[in-house]
């Protein structure tokens, strides 16, 4: 995509049909690692390979991957003794890796190296006795993976309620943690709040919030104010999707939408709109981006205007599981 010029109109009077196209967006570092460490068992071992949960949250790859021979569980009790399963990106708890070695299952662990550092926060915190108040959407797995690393110690702060109820032993030694697919100001916000009641509430020691989410939402808001309609490619169950709808709102766009796939864009949604805002989520691959522009194409938005905030070159190697099994 080449970096437009200003907008002038086409014909007098009659503005510009364009789309503005956020980078980064799509595929993060983690996510490309779980979905190629699924693939990679396939060839290397031969379906059927058993996933636990959904490996990342996106409608396309899970079927995409169905269709290869990975069979998606809800949890380990459904993979039969001695089968290989795969936990997913989100990060599972000390009880599942134990439910998995009772029954003899080879795993390989696809959490993502992010989710993993806060797992690694909650323990470390545990240990010296802090209250851990657990920032995230109540029922998320990534959320239910790092509390049960810690269940005694942890509590979960959904919502502004949770933040003005939550209570803890000690304010001098409480400390905060986060889902590492929330919104930035939506975190801060239950942050400040949080801080309030409890002013000596401590940091984490590094950022939970993940690099990929954090971009994602910087590359929406710098575009969102000249979009009359910003379309974020993501499905219902993608937390990190969910919140660049959001963020596209309260950023100035007009209207927002969250979808699969191109086609289940409505014609209604552009009436009367002259910039569509484009962008993915992070476990998005960007084939489906590139459909929802030939679509735009197709009907006028032929102009594309690429949105770049940042330059992500993070890669995260393949599970070591794995990667001692892979034909060199």
């Amino acid at each position: 995509m080449s970096d437009a010029t200003e907008a002038t109109p086409d014909r007098v009077g009659q503005p510009r049909k364009r789309v503005l196209l956020a980078k980064p967006r799509g595929y993060c570092a983690g996510v490309d690692r779980a979905v190629v460490t699924v693939e990679k068992a396939l060839e290397t071992y031969g379906p059927p390979v058993y996933v636990r949960k959904e490996i990342v949250h996106n409608r396309h790859v899970v079927e995409t991957l169905s269709e290869r021979g990975a069979i998606f569980v809800d949890d380990t009790d459904e993979v039969p003794e001695g089968a290989l399963v795969i936990f997913s990106a989100h990060g599972v708890s000390p009880e599942v890796h134990a439910d998995a070695k009772r029954r003899n299952l080879r795993t390989i662990d696809a959490t993502c190296p992010l989710v993993t550092k806060v797992h690694q926060e909650a323990k470390r915190f545990a240990r010296d006795d802090y209250d851990i108040l657990l920032i995230g959407h109540e029922g998320h797995e990534e959320v239910e993976g790092t509390a049960g690393e810690a269940p005694e110690h942890i509590q979960l702060v959904d919502t502004a309620e949770d933040a003005a109820q939550v209570e803890v032993r000690d304010p001098a030694k409480v400390i905060w943690l986060s889902q590492t697919t929330l919104s930035v100001d939506e975190t801060m916000e239950r942050v400040a709040q949080l801080r309030e009641r409890f002013p000596e509430l401590q940091d984490p020691p590094s950022d939970d919030i993940c690099y990929a989410t954090q971009n994602r939402q910087v590359a929406v808001k710098a575009m969102a104010g000249e979009c009359d309609l910003v379309l974020v490619v993501g499905s219902q169950n993608s937390s990190n999707s969910k919140r660049l709808v959001e963020v596209a709102l309260q950023a100035g766009a007009r209207a927002a939408r969250l979808i699969d796939y191109a086609h289940q864009i409505d014609e209604d949604w552009l009436a009367g709109v002259d910039t569509v805002g484009v962008t993915s989520g992070a476990s998005v691959p960007d084939i489906l981006v590139m459909q929802v522009l030939r679509w735009l194409s197709e009907r006028g938005w032929g102009e594309v205007e690429e949105i770049t905030t940042a330059n992500e070159k993070i890669a995260f190697a393949l599970p070591r599981e794995l990667r001692k099994d892979l034909v060199r």
